[in-house]
């Protein structure tokens, strides 16, 4: 059973809010910043609303084919949506915005991921939450740590700074001065 919590005065109409809920946003074709905005504004009419945001982070891809570089973000947010209809609002936004899926890790217009669900522990077969590479990737855990320090991974029992301090991965992640997003 998912936990919720009743929140009357969140804009989302007094239903049961799951509040906790936070995305992974990555962008690394045409317009990185404006794709990841308008993802955050596609899911908000979806029913998504983020409470938080990180800064916006430049970084250096992590598998694949050759290819330019991403840019990173995270939000915080509550939603009235189950996981999987999360998923599918965020699959629906992805394809909205051009994504389109030639190759494991390649290129992407916009790729949304759900990281968390509250303290959710969720093994799929989709959506598997928290995500299950979360742990491994420093483009993740830099925007995480900026906005949830503290917040303990369910799966983990590890705060995502903890994560962040102990992650092997050498990748570069550079934020970038006052943009969020």
């Amino acid at each position: 059973m998912i936990p919720r919590s009743h929140v009357g005065s969140s804009g989302m109409d007094n239903e049961d809010v799951q509040s906790g809920v936070v995305l992974g946003l990555g962008s690394n074709l045409g317009d990185r910043e404006a794709a990841i905005a308008q993802a955050l504004a596609r899911l908000e009419a979806r029913g998504y609303r983020a409470t938080q945001r990180s800064s916006l982070y430049l970084t250096e891809p992590v598998g694949g084919p050759p290819q330019d570089w991403f840019v990173n973000a995270v939000a915080d947010g509550e939603t009235a949506l189950s996981p999987e209809a999360l998923l599918e609002a965020c699959l629906a936004v992805e394809q909205e915005l051009g994504r389109v899926r030639r190759e494991p890790n390649g290129p992407r217009t916009i790729d949304v991921d759900i990281l968390l669900f509250g303290d959710l522990r969720l093994p799929g077969p989709a959506p598997v939450i928290p995500h299950p590479r979360l742990a491994e990737r420093r483009f993740v855990l830099e925007p995480l740590a900026e906005i949830l320090p503290e917040r303990v991974h369910p799966v983990l029992g590890r705060t995502l700074r903890e994560l962040l301090e102990s992650c092997k991965d050498d990748s570069q992640v550079k934020r970038l001065a006052g943009a969020r997003a």
